[in-house]
């Protein structure tokens, strides 16, 4: 087996938040007095950078703390509104069913994350680093390996956004690169993931192959 340690991404990877964070995001700016987003920047967006993205929120970076505690207090509150992608189950059983050891990296909170996906679901992560930093997954993805005891290269690390794939790098472990999230698959793609799942599926048929 190639991946022995697998570390999950929640919101737009298992998660179908995306609806629920657009929904959300005027919320949030009129709270921290941000600029709103109208429908029609929402595709350009998916197609931006972070840096970009909080360039056109208008947003500075040592406001992001206070932003993130206080979407998770919100998405706390509307946890209901959020279901699992279809396969999700069946995708996490058969993992652990082979000896996969998952484990899940989130900037939601532990909490939230449980919530989401559900008590058995929860139960077959051996691993939680939540309330992840937008920027801190390479720490958290580090810590998970530590931890494991495992050698980075038996470690695949699967997300949505540029973010993900940046930390993953930066803590020298491979990334797959899932379709259905937050980011736009055009600009996953530029930055040259090791893996591109197109359906939920894919991810059980590659990893145990």
């Amino acid at each position: 087996m190639r991946y022995p340690l697998v570390i999950f991404d929640l919101d737009g990877t298992l998660a179908d938040s995306f609806p629920w964070f657009i929904g959300s995001l005027n919320t949030v700016a009129d709270h921290f007095r941000l600029r709103r987003v109208g429908e029609h920047e929402i595709e350009p967006l998916r197609r931006a950078d972070v840096p970009e993205i909080l360039k056109h929120l208008g947003v500075s970076r040592w406001r992001l703390p206070m932003i993130a505690r206080y979407m998770r207090q919100l998405k706390s509150t509307q946890l209901n509104t959020i279901s699992l992608f279809p396969g999700v189950e069946e995708t996490l059983r058969a993992l652990k069913a082979s000896g996969v050891t998952l484990t899940l990296v989130s900037s939601d909170s532990e909490q939230n994350a449980k919530v989401v996906l559900g008590p058995e679901n929860a139960a077959l992560f051996s691993q939680y680093n939540c309330s992840a930093a937008l920027f801190g997954k390479a720490g958290k993805f580090r810590r998970v390996m530590k931890r494991a005891g495992v050698k980075p290269h038996q470690v695949l690390a699967i997300g949505d956004e540029v973010r993900d794939l940046n930390a993953a790098r930066a803590a020298g472990i491979d990334f797959a690169a899932v379709t259905w999230g937050y980011t736009a698959p055009e600009k996953l793609r530029t930055f040259h993931p090791d893996i591109v799942f197109e359906r939920m599926d894919d991810i059980r048929e590659r990893l145990l192959a």
